[in-house]
């Protein structure tokens, strides 16, 4: 008698898996085997969207966090940026003369540090996202890949307050900047988010095995501010190596709202365009990678 074959739809821990089963009546034995969906077939948006309330109380209580019981409440927002624009200022400035493309050397140094800290923010906190949200992956489920996206929020929050402090930087030195390169603001900050996002979901499913990535990534990414033009303009590199800035995605966004807000130099758009290829390039490579490594967190965390 021939074996017997088909499958059949259950839902396990609120997610969809298809079963296999074959049947051989001459042995009458059984076997059902579930597989996962593999990549990126295996991100349900109904189920995202059904959990949505989720992602809006670990983004809340991240801000909570970030300034509950703290002496200086919201200044740490603004204190990062404003004391790194001082130092950069009697070190590069003060110092070793750096051009600033007939900008205030605080103003230039500022406007780059903005977005930079956005970057640099989300990217540690959604990294170790899991590590302090251990008790929660490991006794209840959620889906996994809103805890990191959800980090992300704070730095938003961290943008709009140092936001206002350039507004009283500018106002001293008497300067008057394009408002129509606010414009280029909500595309800067959506590559800002797919650049971190991205990264931040590789860097938070490796962390989860191999803990020294905590410590690592916060020094590789000071270093990683020498080779964005945050402190120094683009034009000071030679022509035939900006290609190679051009590959870090923050690269084209910072010069880009240099040039759109401060009027610096004419918008590059062959370096915002390769910054925001590069950028997606990193969301689907992060979010791919997570998808292929998340059934094994709760286990190994």
């Amino acid at each position: 008698m021939s074996e017997a074959k088909g499958s059949y739809i259950i839902v396990a821990l609120g997610r969809k898996r298809k079963v296999n089963f074959s049947f051989s009546p001459s042995f009458t034995i059984m076997k059902v085997v579930i597989k996962p969906r593999k990549g990126l077939a295996n991100l349900d948006f109904k189920e995202l969207w059904s959990y949505r309330e989720l992602f809006y109380f670990f983004a809340w209580r991240d801000i909570k966090i970030r300034y509950k019981q703290t002496f200086f409440g919201i200044a740490w927002a603004v204190m990062q940026p404003f004391i790194a624009m001082v130092v950069f200022t009697v070190v590069f400035d003060r110092l070793a003369d750096m051009p600033s493309d007939n900008i205030p050397y605080p103003i230039f140094v500022y406007a780059g540090l903005l977005l930079w800290n956005v970057f640099s923010t989300s990217l540690n906190d959604s990294s170790q996202s899991f590590i302090r949200n251990v008790n929660i992956i490991t006794k209840v489920y959620v889906p996994k890949i809103i805890v990191p996206a959800a980090s992300i929020i704070v730095s938003l929050v961290d943008f709009l307050f140092a936001g206002l402090i350039f507004g009283g930087i500018m106002l001293y030195y008497g300067f008057m900047p394009h408002f129509q390169g606010l414009l280029f603001l909500p595309l800067l900050l959506l590559i800002t988010i797919f650049t971190s996002l991205g990264l931040g979901w590789f860097f938070s499913a490796v962390n989860v095995k191999y803990r020294d990535i905590r410590y690592a990534l916060p020094f590789f990414i000071q270093l990683l501010i020498f080779v964005t033009p945050v402190i120094y303009p683009i034009s000071i590199v030679p022509q035939k190596y900006q290609w190679l800035l051009a590959l870090n995605p923050m690269t084209g966004v910072i010069e880009t709202f240099k040039a759109g807000f401060l009027g610096t130099t004419l918008i590059n758009w062959p370096t915002l365009g390769i910054s925001a290829v590069v950028s997606i390039v990193f969301l689907l490579f992060g979010l791919v990678y997570f998808l292929k490594t998340e059934k094994a967190f709760a286990d190994v965390i």
